[in-house]
């Protein structure tokens, strides 16, 4: 099979690369790790007007419909320049809007950029910039709750751009049976694209150092060590797009859990890579390339280990 974007995706891809090369990301990813909100929600909004979340809405709720591809297409780019923010967290809440009388109420919001939202996952007491998020969504085992908002302040997390906050307990209940599967198929699906496009953004990164760095009076990048390395890296990439583009098609939750641990896998061996050839500098937090470092090993794990993502391509093979 071909998995190649037609004009209209390399187009849009196109779009978002030149927005978001224009909004200084490590800026506001800096400004964000410290609880300054306004680069991020001006970002936010600006991400929400080329259609993004627009994609897991709908068109009678204001949105472009349901197209897992051009989402994908999206959140690669959104990876490439690691913008904060509970971006999958805000798709996967869409998918669990499925009854008229919740999508009505959020999803035009949703769609436009009004509406940040968290979701704490199953058995978690913890949701992704919930002192940012304008609404706070947890799963527990009596259904979908609209929390009535964090508990302060914020916890840092392995990654500083990504601030964990508790909720608070109770708050109204939204749906008993939410489609818990169907959020968590577009959840690994974003994470999965958003890894891919951090795992590039670390090898794009990693080549341009290699190419200028010099050892013996020649670039490093020359030695055959550093070719092989980075070839690995860029194979490993590769293998994981056409995974990641096929699970859009199919929205499988078999075909996404393999895509998502073959994408992260692949971003995290890429920041393996990036650390070793650029050697002490890489483990700076003045370093632009920690803010892709630190992201690559928390996608790892968001909404599934490889583990667990492992089990359910077996469990679907069985």
């Amino acid at each position: 099979m071909r998995f190649l974007l037609d004009p209209e995706q390399h187009a849009f891809a196109a779009s978002l690369n030149g927005l978001l090369t224009a909004a200084d990301t490590p800026s506001v990813i800096r400004d964000w790790s410290r609880g300054d909100h306004s680069g991020g929600r001006a970002l936010w909004s600006r991400i929400a007007e080329a259609g993004v979340f627009a994609l897991a809405v709908p068109e009678e709720y204001d949105g472009l419909g349901a197209r897992p591809v051009e989402l994908a297409v999206a959140f690669v780019e959104l990876g490439r320049y690691a913008v904060p923010g509970p971006l999958v967290e805000t798709v996967a809440a869409a998918a669990l809007f499925t009854e008229p009388a919740l999508a009505k109420r959020f999803l035009p919001s949703l769609a436009a950029g009004g509406t940040m939202a968290t979701l704490a996952p199953m058995d978690s007491q913890y949701a992704l910039d919930g002192d940012a998020a304008t609404t706070h969504l947890s799963l527990t085992p009596d259904g979908l709750r609209l929390a009535p908002g964090p508990a302060t302040p914020a916890r840092p997390s392995l990654d500083p751009a990504r601030r964990l906050t508790p909720l608070l307990p109770g708050g109204e209940l939204l749906s008993p049976t939410p489609p818990t599967e169907q959020a968590l198929t577009w959840a690994r699906l974003a994470t999965a694209a958003q890894a891919l496009g951090v795992g590039e953004a670390l090898l794009d990164r990693t080549v341009a150092y290699v190419r200028q760095r010099t050892q013996f009076g020649v670039p490093i990048g020359s030695f055959q060590a550093v070719k092989h390395r980075l070839a690995d890296t860029k194979i490993a990439l590769e293998f994981a797009r056409p995974l990641v583009f096929g699970a859009a098609l199919t929205m499988s939750p078999a075909d996404v859990a393999a895509a998502k641990v073959t994408a992260c896998e692949a971003a995290y061996a890429a920041a393996r890579t990036a650390l070793q050839l650029h050697g002490a500098i890489g483990y700076t937090a003045e370093c632009d390339l920690s803010l892709w470092l630190t992201k690559a090993r928390a996608l790892r794990g968001a909404w599934g280990s490889p583990d667990e993502c492992r089990d359910v391509v077996l469990s679907a093979r069985a």
